[in-house]
């Protein structure tokens, strides 16, 4: 059993992440907590409170922390994720309600009375996991394992040329949060998945039809390059439904920006690191984040040999397997669909 503490901004491909690790039958959804970045924080809550019950996991508590950045103003990305941030789909409403507690006390108590036994996931900025450790400085050692999706070190940016997405929307607490490991033993550093690898995790139409056949679904899910732009779904899967029109607008979005269509699925990836069913290789590295610099701000630098003589604070992903991870995935998420069915 793995049981989890996650910190996600709901979003597509946390979505996907989160009906994931909701297909697999040893996890536990310790909390999730909601951060800013590419809905707002409430937009994240209501997401991902109505995609548990959607995915079978009604009752986990959903809690909201920091509601912007630590120093800078929130951006979020409309153009990505859609306004409601999954896409096309249309969630129904839940029957849950947001936690009225906060999320980093959520954090620092459950690490607290559960000492070596969770795995943090945050697939969002690192807002509310930097609040979390200036609460409990020893919160590196309390938790089991912690895996981070964010950075782009000898990969383009996704957001300014140097820059991800997640670092860039806060660097001021992704740098507070690999400070916080510096001096840390090597198991207790994060797993770093940052887009060297989780670029390499594309998402095609055929993985989508090949989603709603082992979900046993009746109608064959087509979502392909040639249909008009912001087609829905007609699937007989609920679930099938609601994730085939969330992809076809990240497939879109990326189209748009000439990567092909595709998605890129970065957060699935960091769930199956840390849910320990996926293979990869990792580096350690000192990692740091820019702040000051106007041109460069979110850009991390991973020093791997030792040039800046400080400790690691870090395990960069360096390898991962794509098409083990579709097959996994597939598996995984088509019969979770299939038993809610």
């Amino acid at each position: 059993m793995t049981a989890f503490l996650l910190d996600v901004d709901t979003g597509i491909d946390d979505a996907l992440a989160l009906a994931y690790l909701s297909a697999l039958p040893d996890t536990e959804f310790v909390s999730v907590t909601a951060t800013p970045g590419n809905v707002d924080a409430d937009q994240v809550a209501r997401n991902t409170l109505a995609l548990l019950e959607l995915c079978g996991r009604p009752g986990v508590e959903v809690a909201i922390g920091a509601r912007e950045p630590l120093a800078i103003p929130l951006l979020t990305t409309p153009e990505t994720h859609g306004p409601q941030g999954i896409g096309y789909a249309v969630l129904p409403r839940p029957a849950g309600a947001v936690s009225e507690r906060n999320a980093v006390d959520l954090w620092v108590e459950h690490a607290r009375n559960r000492p070596g036994e969770l795995t943090a996931l945050i697939t969002a900025p690192l807002t509310n996991f930097a609040l979390a450790l200036r609460q409990e400085p020893e919160l590196p050692e309390l938790l089991a394992r912690v895996v981070i999706m964010g950075g782009s070190f000898y990969h383009q940016g996704n957001t300014t040329p140097t820059a991800e997405w997640n670092t860039h929307v806060d660097p001021h607490a992704a740098k507070e949060v690999y400070a916080a490991f510096r001096g840390r033993s090597p198991e207790k550093l994060p797993i770093v998945c940052s887009l060297d690898t989780t670029e390499r995790m594309e998402m095609h139409p055929h993985h989508v039809r090949r989603l709603a056949e082992a979900a046993g679904a009746r109608i064959p899910e087509l979502v392909l390059p040639g249909q008009p732009e912001g087609r829905r779904s007609t699937s007989d899967n609920t679930l099938i439904r609601h994730l085939s029109d969330a992809l076809r607008f990240y497939f879109e979005f990326h189209r748009h920006y000439d990567q092909g269509y595709l998605a890129h699925v970065h957060d699935f990836f960091a769930a199956g690191v840390a849910a320990g069913t996926l293979e990869f290789e990792a580096r350690p590295a000192t990692v740091d984040v820019e702040t000051g610099s106007p041109l460069l701000v979110g850009t991390t630098v991973a020093d791997f040999r030792g040039l800046w003589g400080a400790p690691p604070n870090a395990r960069v992903v360096s390898a991962n397997y794509p098409a083990a991870a579709f097959t996994e995935l597939v598996s995984a998420v088509g019969g979770l669909a299939a038993r809610l069915a």
